[in-house]
């Protein structure tokens, strides 16, 4: 709504106790006095807000000082999460699906001012993480951009580097369905199920839709994981750290299996307040200390750049 930056100015004016009027609202947005006034009209009547003239001060009150604005506007947090509902409502299929898609449409367009009271509508839960993804993987399907994949499959973790060509909601749960390069066929990933998810500035031009595997762990392209030996500062919890398979080999001790390293070393980094040593592989702590001394020297070169910038 177009008026409703001077609806929240007459607002503040009222709470400040300044009683604004419509010559003061129009003076302030350089509008006609008539428009002003069709705008204290609108806040009382459509969004019934109990103001009382008073002619001594010439200006405006709430008779009732609890009285609040209703939220006229969303931010993009909510946005996002109507977006992401508007997407799992159109791919409804159930009970009641004609009302339902009715319900998807006016959640597309972003407002609430009707609703289907007679109908039951199903109740989806957003995960911030799924939310996340979805919102990484619609971008990379506008884009036709290639994203890298950890995903945890029912034998353990894959790594995937493809285009995700569509996004699909079945069986109460979100779906990409993803053209793998290397292996030349597409899978439908499950978005709960994926660990990490990069996309990158590579774009695809064509894409040719191929095959369907029914099962993504035909995608493993290295049998046996890799393996890291760790002491941890508190006991693992459920054999399993941040969804990477852990074996405890003694007192806090515990063999980490993983299969894509740069991810896991992102992990290392991310969460290196929760270890105390990193014991083995010696080639990937000599990988990860060369990450960090990068990372150091990066921000020493920063430094340097930002007292010479003082310095002038």
């Amino acid at each position: 709504m177009s008026n409703m930056h001077r609806i929240h100015w007459f607002d503040q004016q009222i709470r400040e106790g300044k009683y604004p009027n419509s010559r003061l609202l129009a003076e302030e947005f350089e509008i006609s006095t008539r428009q002003a006034q069709r705008d204290i009209e609108y806040m009382e009547i459509s969004l019934r807000a109990p103001l009382n003239y008073v002619a001594k001060k010439r200006g405006y009150c709430y008779e009732d000082k609890t009285y609040l604005l209703p939220l006229l506007y969303m931010t993009e947090e909510e946005k996002r999460v109507l977006n992401y509902l508007a997407h799992r409502y159109r791919s409804y299929d159930y009970e009641n699906s004609s009302s339902v898609r009715r319900v998807a449409h006016l959640l597309g367009r972003f407002t609430d001012e009707q609703q289907l009271e007679s109908t039951r509508l199903p109740v989806f839960s957003v995960s911030p993480q799924v939310l996340r993804f979805f919102e990484l993987l619609t971008h990379a399907v506008r884009d036709s951009l290639i994203v890298q994949i950890l995903y945890r499959g029912e034998e353990g973790e894959i790594f995937i580097i493809g285009c995700p060509l569509q996004l699909l909601s079945k069986y109460s749960a979100d779906y990409v369905r993803i053209n793998c390069i290397e292996q030349h066929t597409d899978v439908e990933l499950r978005l709960d199920r994926i660990k990490h998810l990069k996309v990158t500035e590579e774009k695809v031009e064509m894409i040719t839709p191929s095959h369907l595997y029914g099962n993504v762990d035909a995608l493993r392209t290295r049998s046996k994981p890799f393996q890291a030996q760790m002491v941890f500062r508190q006991p693992i919890v459920c054999n399993t750290w941040y969804g990477y398979p852990a074996h405890e080999i003694e007192n806090r001790t515990y063999r980490i299996d993983f299969y894509e390293v740069e991810l896991f070393m992102q992990d290392l980094m991310i969460h290196m307040t929760e270890w105390q040593e990193l014991s083995s592989p010696k080639w990937l702590r000599t990988k990860l200390r060369s990450r960090c001394e990068s990372i150091v020297e990066q921000l020493d070169l920063t430094n340097a750049h930002s007292t010479d910038t003082l310095k002038e």
